[in-house]
């Protein structure tokens, strides 16, 4: 089991979850994280600190569409350990539909790049 970062994340990425995360398993995007499922330990302790509820167990019905892109960004996209500031403009993105179709970025965090890479 793991947790995994949908949608609702991009352009919000408010980063609440990663300073409430004991295993670092969260990645940054230029636009959203995503959370690396074979270091998630399914503690559940990010998931009600995301404000957009951007956040799933993968035992949700709708959340197995995202632990692929979770697993293939976690590898690409460099580790973050603590809380950054989230876009100024994060809430007007709350509830906007088809965020992933029109506005995910593939690119890590601007000016980080992945150690491993």
């Amino acid at each position: 089991m793991t947790y995994v970062v949908t949608e609702d994340c991009i352009n919000c990425k408010h980063m609440d979850c990663v300073s409430v995360c004991p295993v670092n398993c969260f990645y940054e995007g230029q636009n959203m994280l995503v959370i690396h499922p074979d270091e998630c330990i399914d503690c559940g302790v990010c998931e009600p600190e995301c404000p957009p509820k951007a956040i799933l167990s993968d035992a949700h019905p709708s959340a197995q569409k995202w632990l692929a892109l979770n697993d293939e960004y976690s590898r690409k996209w460099p580790n973050i350990s603590s809380k950054g500031t989230a876009p100024q403009d994060a809430a007007a993105w709350n509830d906007v539909p088809d965020k992933f179709e029109k506005h995910f970025s593939p690119d890590p965090v601007s000016g980080k790049v992945d150690a491993a890479q």
